[in-house]
């Protein structure tokens, strides 16, 4: 600290840390005033005035929103449309209250914390007594701060105010990336929750001509307990888990077995043979998607056609329940393979040939040199990307519906077709059928799922442990 710095540290008084701690606790800015930060404390006592006159109401009205929902629905008075509450408006707006609210108590906490540790540094720096200006001679004459003490260096008030301008400085600039995450992603999936606890459902309670009510875990219960709801989820969810795994492995291994044969050193041209294999990949999918629908139907489709005047009976491929999953799986291998073959085709250049030189030495044979070394290698590039494929087709929502919008349907299901996963039932029970707090535990189950899944297999990978 230099001795202009010290010039204007004063010995602390009487007043304790926790004094002035206590004031700015009570009234914001206190605390600095009696710090003598006159500025500091002028502004903090402005934003609490702010505060207390333009926020404090504001966000009392939108929690009670919050909790109430709304008292007074939409309706028509003498001919004339009287406006009631929203109920999902006064659920956004009381969400964002929360956070407003978080912010201003967090802002209280800082001006709390700042008083306390400016009359502690105080404390330290110029001993108790009374509060007074150093004069230059006593600031002169004061040991200097830092260098004095080097095995608590990082305990000292120079150092430690420091590292506490360093951490407001980088939450300022985090604060815009903070913002956003806060907007984009937390206050949606927290309003996706709090639906799935209340009864925001056609046909009684859409707003704005109804209002919503807090139904609890009523909508868990009637997915676990009511026969129509349980046996739809429970179809579902374990085709949603079948398709998952046999999608993900059948193209993973598809593609492994596709890169071992343009790498075996007996094929020539392998880069016009990568080239074949990684087109399918070059076109957009949903395009691809639409052109095997229409290939794949069953009256006027061209590869029906094409059977019959061959004198072969034609295939329901999108019409029965057991060959129209056969087809989605089918398509999702022709989209997905390419990638995977030009992934493992390069982790494959990577493994050192001598490994396998060594393993012919010792007499091992083309399964035990799969198994002993390419297998190990590829699963131990490759683990990360596995799970992701596995929880990106759990929620494979495009090809399902576009390619057989869920169907055929099926009379056990509720609003639900036999190749329905739950993502693409989801979209059904929320836009067709607005069942929204279902869709809502739903999702929630959902993501439970894929959390666990994805946790446990990341943390079983050997490439999750490796370090290096």
């Amino acid at each position: 600290m230099s001795r202009g710095d010290r010039a204007i540290v004063y010995r602390a008084g009487p007043a304790s840390p926790a004094t002035a701690g206590l004031l700015s606790a009570v009234c914001a800015g206190g605390g600095q005033l009696l710090n003598r930060q006159y500025a500091k404390g002028a502004l903090f006592m402005a934003a609490y005035a702010a505060a207390l006159i333009v926020a404090v109401p504001r966000i009392a009205r939108a929690l009670q929103g919050l909790v109430t929902l709304g008292d007074t629905p939409t309706r028509i008075v003498d001919g004339v449309l009287v406006r009631g509450d929203h109920s999902i408006f006064l659920l956004i707006n009381g969400l964002l209250a929360l956070f407003a609210g978080a912010a201003l108590l967090m802002l209280h906490a800082l001006n709390i914390a700042d008083a306390y540790r400016h009359r502690a540094a105080a404390i330290a720096d110029g001993g108790p007594a009374h509060p007074r200006r150093r004069s230059g001679d006593e600031a002169a004459a004061a040991p200097a701060p830092s260098a004095t003490a080097p095995t608590n260096g990082s305990r000292h008030p120079a150092f430690a105010g420091r590292r506490s301008r360093e951490g407001r400085v980088a939450l300022l600039l985090l604060a815009p990336a903070l913002l956003f995450v806060l907007f984009v992603s937390v206050v949606p999936m927290l309003f996706n929750v709090l639906i799935a606890f209340t009864n925001y459902s056609s046909p009684n309670h859409i707003p704005d001509r109804s209002l919503v009510s807090w139904t609890g875990l009523q909508t868990f219960s009637r997915l676990l307990s009511d026969r129509a709801w349980t046996s739809t989820f429970g179809g579902i969810f374990a085709w949603n888990v079948v398709w998952a795994l046999l999608s993900t492995l059948v193209a993973y291994f598809g593609g492994l077995a596709v890169a071992l044969l343009i790498e075996h050193r007996k094929v020539r041209f392998k880069k016009l043979w990568r080239t074949a294999f990684v087109l399918p990949w070059a076109f957009p999918s949903f395009i691809a998607i639409l052109v095997f629908r229409v290939l794949f139907n069953g009256a006027l489709g061209p590869v029906n056609g094409l059977l019959e005047r061959m004198g072969l009976p034609g295939v329901p491929w999108l019409s029965d329940p057991t060959v129209a999953k056969l087809t989605v799986l089918l398509v999702h291998f022709w989209m997905s393979m390419p990638f995977l073959m030009a992934l493992l085709s390069g982790i494959l250049t990577t493994i050192p040939r001598d490994l396998y030189e060594a393993a012919e030495v010792d007499g091992a044979g083309g399964a035990a040199k799969f198994r002993r070394i390419t297998m190990p290698h590829v699963l131990m590039a490759t683990s990360p990307i596995l799970i992701m494929q596995f929880a990106s087709n759990f929620n494979n929502f495009n090809l399902i519906y576009l390619l057989t919008d869920g169907g055929p349907p099926n009379p056990n299901y509720y609003f639900a077709g036999s190749t329905d996963i739950l993502l693409s039932w989801i979209y059904k029970i929320t836009l067709e059928q607005n069942q929204f707090n279902m869709a809502s535990a739903v999702s929630i189950v959902m993501f439970v799922v894929i959390a666990l899944v994805s946790v446990l297999n990341y943390s079983r990978t050997h490439s999750f442990r490796e370090k290096d």
